[in-house]
């Protein structure tokens, strides 16, 4: 009875199989410390280097958390979570890195551990923080190449230089006119819907926006913000001032189409 023979250099006895699967881990692996440093680059993120703040869906989209998309994984329904990823036990949004999770449970909790030195405004993360600082150090480094317009947030000048292009990305779908950002659009819609979800706590009389809301609450408050310079009379809209300015500058801009 003859044993099998022990092959000399085991090293050399991979097939073929053996040095693909070999390669194939080897790959994965690479693959894996990729995906790693990428996970790194986004946490630094998350604990505020500045590319947070050049997402422009970061605060309307992601509910002002500043939680990275990359960190997000969306749902799909019927799809049980994997090893490894961090689920909220509040709205079960999941999310890759246990520190995006943290971040997001402030939504929750209303917990806002960055305090103003200023004027004592708490936030959810050091960005907003950052970003908020800019109104007392009137700190604008976001400049429009155009019309050199300078603001506080990328996402703004983002929004701005639609302006210059004439880019309005955001369409309704009931009569397609669109709009150069989404809170415009949203807006809009309310025209379609009639939703008027403003209401005046003096005489019940309901808004689309709050801004007109605001404008309304001067009837009773009797606030005159806006004065002219010539005669000093106040008004407490805008366009009204606009249309008394024209009896000093003896403007007449409408013209009948009927001749006399």
């Amino acid at each position: 009875m003859g044993g099998r023979r022990k092959n000399p250099h085991p090293k050399r006895a991979r097939n073929v199989k053996t040095v693909l699967k070999g390669d194939e881990k080897e790959e994965r692996g690479r693959g894996e410390e990729k995906e790693g440093d990428e996970e790194l680059r986004l946490l630094r993120m998350l604990r505020c280097g500045s590319p947070c703040e050049d997402d422009e869906n970061v605060a309307m989209e992601q509910n002002h958390h500043h939680v990275p998309k990359a960190f997000i994984i969306p749902a799909a329904k019927g799809v049980k979570r994997k090893r490894g990823q961090h689920e909220c036990d509040v709205c079960e949004k999941s999310f890759y890195d246990s520190s995006a999770l943290k971040v997001h449970m402030r939504i929750h909790t209303n917990e806002k551990p960055y305090e103003c030195e200023v004027c004592e405004m708490k936030f959810r993360t050091s960005c907003q923080l950052k970003i908020h600082m800019r109104i007392h150090t009137n700190e604008r480094p976001y400049k429009c190449d155009v019309c050199e317009k300078c603001f506080r947030e990328s996402s703004n000048l983002k929004t701005h230089m639609r302006i210059h292009t004439n880019e309005k990305p955001y369409e309704c779908v009931v009569c397609e006119r669109s709009f150069r950002h989404s809170n415009a659009l949203k807006d809009h819609m309310r025209i379609h819907t009639n939703e008027k979800p403003y209401e005046c706590d003096v005489c019940e009389k309901r808004f689309r926006q709050s801004s007109a809301l605001k404008v309304h609450m001067r009837i009773h408050t009797n606030e005159k913000p806006y004065e002219c310079d010539v005669c000093e009379k106040r008004f407490s809209r805008a366009d009204t001032l606009q249309s008394h300015m024209r009896i000093h500058a003896n403007e007449r801009p409408y013209e009948c189409d009927e001749s006399a």
